[in-house]
């Protein structure tokens, strides 16, 4: 296949031993009529008004996951999501027209434990009938800018799992709903068309854009959601709500509004239906001049709403009656029960031609001054987090499946990786991992991970014991980036074990603190390494947590998807280390590379009163100020490494880094506490300022995947009128960003999501740490001002950043496996002994393992992806043939991203301006003998009946270039 048709798609396997017993759910009756076939009947000669009710519940925002579910502290906010549940059932068993949405799985999943068996049956009853109908299906709504893909796929996995085996075809979500996340990636909307998903709904995008579309009736399109997929593989139709996902006003009957009930006794003297009829039929009027066909939605619901839901069913019922008893009056308005698959079935129906989309909905604003821009890098301590255990979730994942059931019961206790999946789950909510949240439930969303960290640990010491034959006991240093492990900063010898989650072998430089002045490091022989003093900055930070002077580096290499162990052992403790000395080597400039800060704006202005909060980034100047145009340097020369440590200030510090043999330089910061003495928020960059001929234009990853070209002061698809120069250039930085010309690409590659832009040619400026003292009025109720016990004055970040200088035609050969690298690092800990591979060679370079993990007793759960976007490498972007050589006869299941059952069937066929874009409904990636990856390969199954396989042969080697593949330790 030619590189310019090269498809996007991950491999998706579930491999099992002996007999498939994946439940299809439970007590389904055969004449269930639930999806398409269970919408009511439209007027195709009227203007139909399709009413959604439905509820928005925050996995965490104001009051943390179990306050909202259990409706506590009301004092901050008044939300029981449990109670919501219980409402809406009992209604709507009262009225079989009556239907209700439901989003977040998290939520779904604990009311449902509590429940009775009857209970149960009614529900699926109802589910059954379409009357209760599940959209997006994921533990949680999640944000799209600051969310890995890997991370999402997996929340997505959990929510539809539990409802395919819960409710079967009749649980399966067919519309994607995103109705609160503040921008929209098109790593999204690509993932959720190989999900299956028909349709995809939301409700923010920038005020511009939507006036242009509002005039042009442009609300609704086909979004083509990848460069490198054939389409239709990533096309998507997207549907853009009319309010947000409020009701219109006036028509608000929870018991949190004060909109007035129908009143429709006209004996009383406050008789309103005329009034109430008369004012729909008004706003439905407006509403249909701005979209295309005869049908618009309208979404009767809002924030943890239908808590009494008799409120909301009984003005709703009392709507329908009177507008539709127009119609013997000549009305052509016809009112109706909905759901959003629902309203998207007549726009299929309506065979039209929709506009095309190829880019993605970032930024977003909501006036003029208003940029949702600043949480791209709020609370970047709880966003290097979340990264950090996305990749030990990863490790723990693959380690439950490589040290079979060892892993859950052995040595060093009973456990699994279900607490740090729900915790992971949970973190990519739209007010989690964005920062948005108050700061008691960021605190929240913390200790759930750290608690899940804890239970990973004791599957991984069980499984290492398992693989090294070593039930001695393991040390975990979590606090390595500040220096601090007590093992190594007084033991005399120890051992260290790193695992490594990739794929391919990798190199992997080590930090350990400790107090000699040398050792040993062996592993099968002896290794170069050197002893550096810890730096002035990382004492500080640390504080009293650690008392190690030193640091002892070496560089690791641990096979594919295994560990090695190396040996340490302290030689003397004196004399000094390597010194430092005060001088900069002349390669490094700070004209070249400068740490700035933009002062936040107070709101205080003539021109807006919008402050910089934990969403807006609204600086009050376009010209950030340089914060010290000095800097106390030091320098470090040693045959491992060579470093430049710069103090520009007490509150800021850098250290410029490249290890041997690297083709990346490191650039690690420590800013904080951010000083406000000044009475003003502080907003630190890091800018890049290079000889690039960029044109203005730069680029971004997408979630972590494909990459998309920006351009300052410019959107595709309107002429914008610029009003925040800064803001209003910025984007979300997963992994990487980069500016080129025809002769050089500078990459940047994050430890976590950033924001950042190219305000200036030639330059790339990135977002590090922010503290702002005014809330930004968008509900969070508080300013962005983190503090801890530990830091008191205010938070203190520290990150590294990754840079590679390239020619663009190979850049990405390096900075794809680079940005993997740092996604899925590998993991350490103390005492074991050997080595061990779970794969007897290396997946080829454009291949990615992205998932390994347990999933039932007796299968698990493999993806494998294409890594390289079409077109970004000569060497790597081509097609990949893999084939997986088993040694006995087992079945393998073909499933869709977010492992959903695939096969017949198809999706619905739109067409956009550029042509037909019909969605096949089998799978575009096959398993005979061989497993062919196109870029990206994700499986796109299409409907959802089990497709299987047998497998009554091996499978043959790899055919690619002569290299083998064999997975082992699958099901041994």
């Amino acid at each position: 296949m030619a590189a310019g048709s090269l498809r996007l798609a991950v491999g998706l396997l579930l491999i099992q031993s002996g007999v498939l017993s994946f439940p299809l759910g439970q007590d389904v009756p055969h004449a269930a009529t639930c999806g398409y076939e269970s919408c009511h009947a439209t007027m195709p000669n009227m203007l139909n008004v399709h009413l959604v009710p439905h509820t928005h519940d925050d996995v965490g925002w104001l009051k943390t996951v179990d306050q909202y579910y259990y409706g506590d502290r009301n004092d901050i906010q008044h939300a029981g999501v449990q109670y919501i549940l219980d409402s809406v059932v009992d209604q709507l068993l009262k009225n079989p027209d009556r239907r209700f949405i439901y989003v977040e799985t998290a939520f779904f999943f604990r009311w449902w434990k509590q429940q009775s068996d009857g209970m149960r049956q009614t529900v699926k009853q109802l589910v059954n009938e379409g009357r209760l109908e599940f959209v997006n299906g994921g533990w949680c709504m999640s944000d799209e800018a600051t969310t890995h893909y890997s991370a999402v796929i997996d929340q997505m996995t959990m929510g539809l799992r539990f409802l395919n085996e819960t409710f079967g075809p009749c649980g399966r979500p067919r519309v994607a709903w995103h109705i609160d996340p503040f921008g929209h990636a098109r790593e999204h909307a690509s993932m959720f068309a190989q999900m299956g998903y028909d349709g995809f709904f939301f409700g923010r995008l920038d005020y511009q854009d939507r006036d242009r579309r509002r005039t042009d009736k442009d609300q609704e399109l086909l979004w083509r959601a990848s460069d490198s997929l054939t389409p239709p593989m990533a096309d998507l139709f997207t549907g853009i709500l009319p309010n947000g996902y409020n009701p219109p006003d006036g028509f608000c009957w929870d018991q949190s509004c004060d909109d007035p009930p129908i009143r429709d006794d006209p004996d009383l003297e406050d008789y309103n239906v005329d009034d109430v009829v008369n004012r729909f039929l008004m706003i439905a009027s407006g509403q249909s001049l701005v979209y295309k066909t005869n049908h618009i939605i309208m979404t009767m619901g809002s924030d943890f709403q239908y808590e009494n839901a008799n409120l909301w069913y009984k003005n709703l019922d009392k709507l329908i009656h009177y507008v539709n008893a127009r119609q013997a009056n000549g009305s052509k308005v016809n009112v109706l029960y909905s759901t959003p698959s629902c309203y998207l079935q007549e726009l299929h129906r309506a065979n039209l031609t929709w506009s095309l989309k190829t880019d993605d909905f970032f930024p977003y604003a909501d006036n003029a001054h208003n940029f949702w821009t600043g949480y791209f890098t709020s609370r970047p301590a709880l966003k290097r987090y979340e990264r950090l255990s996305n990749s030990y979730l990863q490790t723990c994942n693959q380690l439950e499946v490589l040290g079979g059931p060892f892993s859950g019961s052995g040595p060093f206790g009973h456990d699994d990786s279900w607490t740090m999946r729900r915790a992971m789950a949970v973190a990519q909510h739209h007010d989690a991992v964005s920062g948005t949240e108050k700061q008691h439930v960021a605190n929240d969303y913390a200790r759930r991970l750290a608690d899940g960290w804890q239970h990973c640990q004791v599957v991984v010491s069980n499984s290492l014991a398992a693989l090294s034959g070593s039930s001695a006991k393991r040390i975990y240093c979590d606090n390595l980036n500040i220096s601090v492990c007590p093992l190594t900063e007084s033991s005399h010898k120890f051992s260290v074990n790193v695992y490594n989650p990739l794929a391919r072998p990798v190199t992997w430089p080590v930090r350990l603190p400790v107090n000699g002045t040398a050792y040993t490091v062996l592993d099968a022989n002896a290794l170069r390494s050197i002893v550096v003093p810890v730096s002035g900055a990382t004492r500080q930070v640390r504080k009293n947590r650690g008392s190690a002077a030193n640091e002892l580096l070496f560089q690791v290499q641990a096979p594919p998807l295994g560990f090695s162990t190396y040996s340490v052992s302290l030689q003397r403790r004196g004399p000094p280390p390597a010194s430092t000395r005060p001088r900069t080597p002349p390669a490094i400039q700070n004209k070249v590379l400068t740490l700035q800060a933009y002062n936040a704006s107070d709101g205080n202005s003539s021109v807006s009163n919008q402050p910089s909060g934990a969403y807006i980034f609204r600086p009050n100047s376009s010209t950030p100020f340089v914060i010290s145009r000095t800097a106390k340097t030091e320098s470090l020369q040693t045959s491992v490494v060579q470093e430049v440590r710069q103090w520009f200030s007490p509150w800021v510090s850098q250290v410029v880094r490249l290890y041997a043999d690297s083709r990346a330089l490191e650039l690690e910061w420590t800013v904080g506490p951010l000083p406000v003495d000044d009475d003003l928020g502080k907003e630190v960059i890091t800018r890049l300022d290079t000889s690039i001929d960029s044109s203005g234009i730069f680029y971004t990853d997408s979630n972590g995947r494909e990459v998309l070209q920006r351009k300052k002061d410019f959107r595709p698809t309107w002429d914008l009128e610029q009003t925040e120069p800064i803001a209003g250039n910025y984007y979300p930085i997963n992994s990487r960003a980069y500016i080129k010309d025809d002769v050089n690409q500078l990459t940047v590659v994050t430890d976590r999501s950033q924001g950042g832009g190219s305000i200036q040619n030639g330059s790339l400026e990135i977002m590090l740490h922010r503290r702002l003292l005014y809330d930004d009025v968008r509900g969070v109720g508080e300013p962005l001002n983190e503090t801890s016990d530990v830091f008191p004055e205010g938070l203190v970040a520290r990150g590294r950043l990754l840079l590679t200088l390239d020619r663009p035609q190979s850049a990405a050969d390096t900075h794809r496996p680079l940005a993997q690298e740092v996604v899925l690092q590998p993991a350490m800990n103390s005492d074991s002994k050997d080595s061990f591979s779970g794969l007897q060679d290396a997946l080829p370079p454009a291949v990615h393992l992205l998932t390994l993990s347990q999933w039932g007793e007796d299968s698990v759960l493999l993806r494998l992806e294409h890594q390289y976007q079409s077109g970004e490498s000569k060497q790597h972007t081509q097609p990949v043939t893999v084939n997986l050589q088993q040694k006995r006869e087992q079945m393998c299941t073909e499933r869709c991203l977010g492992a959903r059952e695939g096969g017949g069937g198809a999706r619905n066929n739109f067409t956009s301006t550029t042509g037909s874009s019909g969605v096949h409904g089998k799978c575009s990636l096959y398993f005979e003998r061989r497993l062919i990856l196109t870029y990206f390969s994700v499986l796109i199954l299409l409907n959802y009946f089990l497709l299987l396989i047998r497998l009554r042969k091996q499978f043959e080697d790899i055919t690619l270039d002569s290299t083998d593949l064999t997975l082992s330790h699958f099901m041994q």
